[in-house]
């Protein structure tokens, strides 16, 4: 065991030496393990680090949740010319189907509508996500509160002018004042804000709630009427834990084509779009940036490993005398082949760790920079290394068999 941790300190002082002596040729080797080792992890923290703001954004959403509406949520076999003529889903057959399914925890009824602006006296905030939805979404989506409450079922059926606030929305508007009990105004009608919600940060897909206000959907259908072509309606589903998903859908659509009197040989004229299956697209999108990551960063790797083995085969020939010297004082072949494998390894870890460093030092400007927390896990760091590492061990095998073959006599005589 002592024999190897001295091997391997005089390799990693062989592989200091050649950092020092030849400053250049051994850093433009390396730049392609350092390129390879930054392409592949900077890709993987961007895509963990993604993949980790999506998953905290729907994790106040139950993966069962259910968008019954007239569009997909992902690819669907359907024309689009067809899909087109799809009707909306309409707030009677929201009642209907919510007094007829069965295992049924939560149903709510919400318009996805284009923002507004909304004014407190002097003060104004623009494009401001409007969410008209009915009481039941609290429970459906888990709202957290800083200040007040949601509104209750009958605010919410006689679509009362009650509003609740994000938490940007509130501190613009109000800066550190007290909001609730205070009157603002939107689509030129005057609101009682009733809650302030608890700071979210910001959305994946630009739908943080911290810049969201809250309505009874019933206001706007007051107002606006339900043919609106600005409105999308949304009918939202949350069944009760454990239920047969399969079975619950089958339900509720056939509930709907019944209520709407569609034929038997009529295809579905809408949507049912389970979250989860949003959840798994995602999923695949980032299996697949991963794919692709992997394969640009090869490049770079394969590019890389040839240069290692060009440093290896430069040491080789320039330390041929000191081989044969080794050799003729009773070095064995496996020494010296472990000598320039750990040399090798030595390189190219140290070319990964450059990489690792810039994606370090990237993350950290970028989560300064931007809101969004960019990541980089110690899995990744391990892989990092460890792929350096391995692209040393494979780059270094020629060049360390190379030098363990050779014949101490004539290793000493070519060094001379």
């Amino acid at each position: 065991m002592l024999v190897y941790l001295r091997l391997l300190k005089e390799s990693f002082g062989f592989a200091m030496n050649a950092l020092r002596n030849n400053k250049l040729r051994t850093l433009l080797s390396l730049l392609g393990v350092t390129i390879g080792i930054f392409s592949i992890i900077a890709v993987l923290a961007a895509v963990d680090s993604l993949d980790k703001k999506i998953k905290k954004d729907l994790s106040s959403l139950d993966k069962n949740t259910i968008y019954l509406m007239r569009f997909s949520f992902g690819p669907s076999e359907i024309p689009q010319w067809k899909r087109e003529q799809f009707p909306d889903v309409k707030y009677d057959e929201y009642e209907y189907l919510k007094n007829s399914i069965n295992d049924l925890d939560q149903m709510g009824f919400q318009l996805f509508v284009k923002s507004e602006s909304i004014k407190y006296q002097s003060a104004s905030v623009s494009d401001v996500n409007i969410v008209p939805v009915s009481h039941e979404f609290i429970d459906i989506q888990g709202l957290e509160f800083e200040d007040g409450r949601f509104y209750n079922e009958p605010e919410s059926n006689s679509g009362a002018a009650v509003i609740v606030l994000g938490n940007e929305i509130a501190q613009n508007l109000f800066e550190d004042s007290n909001a609730i009990g205070k009157d603002v105004r939107l689509y030129g009608q005057r609101f009682l804000v009733i809650g302030v919600l608890k700071k979210q940060g910001a959305g994946m897909f630009g739908n943080s709630n911290d810049t969201s206000v809250f309505i009874p959907v019933n206001f706007l259908r007051r107002m606006y009427g339900d043919n609106n072509d600005a409105m999308t309606p949304v009918i939202l589903v949350k069944p009760e834990k454990g239920v047969d998903m399969d079975a619950f859908k089958a339900e509720l659509g056939q509930k709907l084509r019944n209520y709407r009197g569609m034929k038997s040989d009529e295809i579905d004229n809408f949507f049912i779009n389970v979250l989860s299956g949003f959840t798994d697209l995602i999923d695949g999108i980032v299996g697949q940036m991963n794919v692709v990551g992997w394969i640009i960063s090869g490049f770079s790797l394969l590019v890389g490993g040839f240069g290692i083995a060009n440093i290896m085969f430069v040491s080789v020939k320039e330390r041929t005398n000191l081989i044969g010297i080794q050799k003729s004082l009773g070095a064995k072949n496996k020494f010296i082949l472990f000598q320039f494998l750990f040399e090798a390894v030595i390189l190219s870890v140290i070319g990964g760790a450059v990489g690792l460093l810039l994606v370090w030092i990237i993350s950290v400007v970028l989560t300064k920079a931007l809101d969004f927390e960019f990541v980089l896990s110690m899995g990744n760091v391990f892989l990092g290394t460890g792929l350096a590492a391995l692209i040393g061990l494979i780059s270094g095998i020629l060049p360390a068999i190379t030098a363990a073959k050779l014949d101490p006599v004539e290793a000493i005589r070519t060094g001379m």
